[in-house]
């Protein structure tokens, strides 16, 4: 936990990251025009990446509620105690998901039915920090803040619920910011890689990386530029987002430091960059995809047949399967912008 804010969390090393959203109208996909999609996927967890002897805990508390699969279980822990079940912190928090006693008395669950609720035990404290993580995600819905829902999560986890509310989003604590984005990073090396896929050079990698860090955000017609999310097309008060091109034109740009600027339209970035055939498609790389007859719809691939792209408006961005009949009955065609 840290110290002083009534939550859990040591720092980390990087600033959390913007957010960004996508949606579809109507069931259909809305890039820049319209395509349908279902429900958003995690990448399957890589278990080996779990040490064995916590390993069916993080799944079991990874199974409690979506917004913190196994993958967020584990990252948490490592940034919390480096998977140390004895680990104190100085200012008094506990065992490998880092509770301070107060937030453990509340918390606190025994998991393994030994007779005793103890922080330092692994599997008491993974089952219980599951719980907790559930319980704030649902609570910082309620405050209706901005920002990705796992983000709120995890900032609630660290800083309290409170500060999210009073911040209406992830306060802006330098120590939170930094652990919100050290989790969402982590969470990467918690996520199974399909090793018959072709591996995603250095510029796929960040394409990737800046795309994943908006998972959550809202869908936004005509939203997003090289610098970030916007309004796009939606007036007032609402949260800034992307819709499916302006997600790609960002990430392809943030990847490549500023030197590759794509053009604005799916239809003009279907033609952009490089053709790829399906056997040498990587991470990274561009999905385009004809719902109506043009290239109308357009994702980022992640490998083992799963695009991160922004659906519909009233949706999130997300990680859905190329392999379901919906997708396998679109044209597609793939595209290598670096």
């Amino acid at each position: 936990m840290s110290g002083g804010k009534g939550a859990l969390g040591a720092a980390g090393v990087a600033l959390a990251a913007l957010v960004v959203g996508l949606a579809v109208i109507g069931g259909a996909v809305q890039s820049d025009d319209d395509a349908k999609a279902g429900d958003g996927l995690d990448l399957p967890t890589d278990v080996r990446a779990i040490p064995a002897a916590y390993r069916q805990w993080v799944l079991k508390a990874g199974r409690l509620c979506a917004e913190a699969p196994p993958a967020l279980i584990a990252a948490q822990i490592e940034q919390e105690s480096g998977w140390n079940p004895k680990a104190s912190s100085p200012v008094g928090a506990e065992g490998l998901s880092q509770f301070m006693p107060g937030t453990w008395q509340t918390w606190g669950v025994d998991a393994n039915e030994d007779g005793d609720a103890d922080p330092f035990d692994p599997a008491d404290a993974i089952m219980a920090q599951g719980r907790y993580d559930c319980w704030l995600a649902k609570k910082v819905k309620e405050y209706k803040a901005t920002g990705a829902p796992r983000s709120l999560m995890l900032a609630a986890y660290n800083a309290g619920p409170g500060a999210v509310q009073r911040y209406h989003g992830v306060p802006p604590y330098p120590e939170t910011q930094a652990y919100v984005a050290r989790i969402l990073e982590l969470m990467h090396k918690y996520q199974e890689a399909d090793s018959e896929e072709r591996p995603a050079g250095v510029f796929g990698q960040r394409v990737v990386a800046y795309a994943k860090r908006q998972l959550g955000l809202p869908y936004r017609w005509g939203g997003g530029d090289i610098h970030g999310p916007t309004t796009g097309a939606v007036a007032g008060p609402v949260t800034a987002g992307f819709d499916c091109s302006g997600l790609v034109l960002y990430a392809v740009y943030q990847a490549s430091g500023g030197k590759t600027t794509l053009p604005r339209t799916s239809q003009a970035q279907g033609g952009a960059g490089t053709a790829v055939t399906r056997a040498d498609l990587r991470p990274g790389d561009a999905v385009v995809i004809s719902v109506g007859g043009t290239d109308d719809h357009i994702g980022i691939y992640l490998g083992g047949d799963q695009m991160l792209h922004a659906p519909r408006t009233g949706d999130v961005v997300k990680i859905e399967s190329l392999a379901t009949d919906y997708w396998q009955s679109k044209k597609m065609h793939y595209r290598r912008y670096g």
